[in-house]
């Protein structure tokens, strides 16, 4: 093994080197990081020689397809194409034989050598010469193919995708209106009627409300599914598939059936009720009860519609059908996936997830999987049922929005990753190192650094798949909503990759293919008329935050975290237009929980900070940021003297609170979020980062019911103040 074999490999896999950390300080990778990421890569760094050889392949399987698999480009800009041939075919006439999306053809004539000559190599004494030709043509936006050939032989065909500069905004943005709304983990949701966990009827409820209060969309936590035979694995931000939803958010009582009398016999019961009962009266969610629970309903009220429609040539039955086939090898594998898994820990076996499945059953594709799929054919329909019935209660959920004539409506979270035992890599293992994770180094957020067990997505191999995965993906969680929030969106540029049992510290930075991503992304948005919110917080390079405003994607822009170098607040009034502006997030603490520094408790009795010396540190910069916030609140006028000037003698107060929130409600962003548990004025975080079992992350739900929500005047006020704020500020920009 050669130091410069090493070193063009991890060039050319877009191995960063260098990076500055969230404090601008320059850091270098270490060599033996860059080593264990390409190891996670595939490449036997161990095995000089194959090693050698599996680079040469590499390269010569690259010179032997005359196309890329895929290209990515702009409208408006001119179209090239990059064709790598034999030096002895490159004075032929070839033609680019295009296929639209929209069903017409287009064809271009053209002479390698009249490009431009951009690279040359060698490979078994044969010279390849690559060059890049300008293509006169003016293309549809969409998903179209390109199939390069000779005397009407085709050599090599590429999926061709022509992308808008920008991704989508309402018109009501466009024309300068600045507009807010509430986030929410939904399952922390409390109603008289949900199961113990939040649901999309409480989802509609809280828009219609929302709504009529002036709000124009309401955000939610990631709802991708998760996995229904280990109810506890309930991070939002591990999820199983990203495409698919997480059924225990169906409102079981809103399904047709339920109220026939097998459904009602079943939960009618003494031991249903009591266990219904004490689900919605206990303070963290008890994903273990609700998911038993809801099964059971679930269960039965399937059993009535499959005799009742699936056995016939219904209306039910072909619209069931109809999204199966839309949904095609994704929706089979989470289908299969949970209805395995459920088999496998039924029968006390290992069943976390694929890595400790019987290797028979460990990918989607082996023949055992069949298998069991064929034999299990009801157990794996009632889970397609179930993305079904998901699927159906969103998109009227989102409907309630649209005819409350929010300008946004729905906003959904995109998880950056699966975990290590999700479905999603289960039935597309290729695309996937994992061995590594996903994860963030020392950054305000996470001191110790991150590592999230999330395996990271193979850039090379995304592009020999061309970019399917993405698209899918954007497209999916785009569908039946107003906005779209890409949880850290710095993965579209590079991502934090860990190798597997190193400390987060020991990650390095891994580039992705920043500009085509980003034209999909573009292209998914106008199509789906969802506006996208970049979550581009951490160690962000500026040049990337330009990129993303260029390509019409909104900055997140957090409070807390707008400091100028003299420790003062930026006012929200010089925040970017296109952005949007947040006091805190779910990593964060609340309002209460800051000011009263529960989060720094919290983590000591957690052992999440190395030393009193930086607790000391974290408690010292608390307090004088405190004291700048006050400062610039009173500078602004967005308290009165009822809040104090001097951070010694103030504490958290609904003033303070409601002060705050319109202080952000007066600042230029054009989308303002606000979260619920602080108009709530709770102290318990959502999560703490760094953690797993030490905090019951992903439990916590509301203090008040949303009825009680709704009826509370001082809410109310708050919410008309906030609506009035906004309008004045459009008025006045």
């Amino acid at each position: 093994m050669t130091a410069s074999l090493i070193d063009y490999l991890v060039e050319y896999r877009g191995i960063e080197s260098n990076y500055h950390d969230a404090w601008g300080k320059p850091t270098t990778i270490a060599a033996a990081t860059k080593e264990k990421l390409l190891k996670a890569m595939g490449y036997d760094v161990d095995d000089s020689n194959a090693l050698q050889q599996l680079a040469e392949d590499e390269v010569n399987h690259s010179w032997l397809s005359p196309l890329g698999p895929v290209q990515v480009i702009r409208t408006g800009i001119e179209f090239h194409i990059a064709v790598r041939l034999p030096i002895e075919l490159v004075d032929d006439k070839y033609e680019a034989v295009i296929s639209t999306e929209q069903g017409g053809e287009v064809v271009c004539s053209f002479v390698p050598v009249d490009g431009q000559l951009t690279n040359v190599a060698h490979i078994e004494d044969v010279e390849f010469q690559e060059y890049v030709v300008k293509l006169e043509v003016t293309l549809p936006l969409g998903y179209h193919s390109l199939s390069l050939q000779a005397d009407k032989d085709e050599l090599a065909n590429m999926r061709l995708i022509v992308a808008p500069q920008s991704c989508y905004k309402p018109q009501e943005i466009l024309d300068g209106k600045k507009v807010w709304g509430v986030s929410v983990q939904l399952y922390c949701l409390r109603s008289e009627t949900n199961w113990g966990i939040g649901d999309f009827s409480d989802l509609a409820y809280l828009l219609e409300k929302s709504a009529k209060q002036g709000a124009h969309f309401v955000g939610l936590n990631p709802i991708h599914a998760l996995y229904p035979a280990q109810p506890n694995a309930c991070s939002p931000y591990g999820p199983s598939s990203r495409r698919w939803l997480n059924f225990i958010y169906i409102d079981v009582t809103a399904v047709e059936g339920y109220e026939q009398k097998t459904v009602q016999d079943l939960i009618n019961t003494p031991e249903f009720a009591d266990k219904l009962r004490n689900s919605r009266n206990v303070e963290w969610v008890d994903y273990e009860t609700v998911t038993a629970l809801k099964l059971t309903a679930l269960e039965a009220v399937f059993e009535y519609q499959d005799t009742l429609y699936f056995s016939k040539n219904t209306k039910n039955n072909r619209a069931f059908k109809a999204f199966i086939s839309e949904g095609g090898d994704s929706l089979q594998t989470i289908a299969i996936y949970d209805a395995l898994q459920e088999s496998l820990a039924k029968k006390g076996e290992p069943s976390w997830g694929w890595p400790v499945f019987p290797e028979e059953l460990s990918d989607f594709h082996k023949s055992g999987v069949k298998a069991f799929a064929k034999k299990n054919k009801k157990r794996v329909k009632f889970f397609l049922w179930l993305q079904w019935q998901a699927a159906q209660q969103l998109e009227q959920a989102n409907q309630v929005a649209r005819d409350n004539s929010m300008c946004i409506g729905l906003y959904r979270d995109l998880a950056v990753g699966v975990s290590e035992g999700s479905a999603e890599i289960w039935g597309n293992k290729n695309l996937y190192c994992v061995g590594a994770s996903v994860g963030a180094p020392p950054d305000e957020l996470g001191p110790l650094g991150q590592t999230w067990g999330l395996p990271p997505i193979d850039p090379e191999k995304l592009y020999e798949q061309q970019y399917q995965p993405i698209i899918d993906l954007f497209r999916s969680n785009m569908y039946a909503t107003g906005a779209l929030r890409i949880d850290h969106v710095m993965a579209l540029l590079r991502l934090w990759w860990v190798s597997k049992g190193d400390d987060a510290t020991e990650g390095g930075y891994v580039y992705y293919p920043v500009d085509d991503l980003l034209g999909i992304l573009a292209l998914e948005s106008q199509r789906n008329k969802s506006m996208v919110i970049g979550e581009d917080l951490g160690t962000v390079p500026p040049e990337i935050r330009e990129k993303l405003a260029e390509n019409g994607v909104y900055s997140y822009r957090v409070f807390f975290f707008e400091q100028s170098k003299d420790g003062g607040f930026f006012s929200p009034e010089h925040y970017p237009k296109q952005s949007m502006a947040t006091l805190t997030t779910h990593d964060m603490p609340t309002l209460n929980g800051y000011w009263n520094c529960y989060d720094l408790e919290l983590g000591k009795d957690l052992s999440l900070y190395p030393t009193q010396e930086i607790l000391n540190g974290l408690y010292n910069s608390r307090h004088s940021n405190k004291q700048a916030i006050l400062d610039t609140l009173h500078a602004h006028h967005s308290v009165t003297d009822e809040v104090g000037y001097d951070v010694n003698y103030v504490g958290m107060s609904r003033a303070l609170n409601f002060g705050m929130q319109l202080h952000m409600a007066g600042g230029s962003s054009e989308l303002l979020s606000l979260q619920l548990e602080d108009w709530l004025e709770m102290d318990k975080p959502v999560n703490i980062p760094g953690t797993s079992s030490e905090y019951p992350n992903w439990r916590r739900k509301l203090t008040q019911d949303l009825h009680s929500i709704y009826s509370d005047d001082a809410l109310n006020k708050l919410a008309l103040d906030l609506t009035e704020m906004r309008k004045n500020v459009s008025r006045r920009i």
